[in-house]
């Protein structure tokens, strides 16, 4: 069994910066692919960011060049540093963990979900 717990979220003005964290727990963390997704009320869960173990990367359009995808294996935490907030980042941050080695970016894929995280930007 796999626990995943995020952390870091919280209210931020526009232009701001937050980073999450996400713990993994009970099994052998280093060759997971670990994403990141957020939920909007009303929409959908979205694809933000997912990392392979040998560190490779994706981000979704939105986030790209202002959100970064990172991953201590030693401490088997993943986390999202997320800069130039925006009011539409507004969600909860969730993280994911898929035991396939592919950027999985598709979250039926993923096996293991975290309880979330509150993000909220203002304008």
């Amino acid at each position: 069994q796999v626990q995943l717990v995020e952390s870091g979220g919280g209210l931020v003005q526009a232009g701001g910066s937050l980073r999450l964290s996400c713990v993994a727990s009970g099994r052998t963390f280093g060759y997971d692919t670990m994403g990141w997704f957020r939920q909007a009320p009303g929409n959908e869960r979205e694809f933000v960011a997912v990392i392979r173990w040998s560190g490779g990367t994706l981000y979704a359009s939105s986030v790209k060049g202002r959100f970064t995808i990172s991953r201590d294996n030693a401490k088997n935490t993943v986390y999202l540093q997320m800069n130039s907030l925006k009011p539409e980042d507004t969600a909860i941050y969730y993280c994911a963990l898929d035991k396939s080695t592919s950027l999985t970016t598709s979250h039926v894929l993923y096996e293991y979900w975290g309880q979330g995280t509150q993000v909220t930007v203002s304008s």
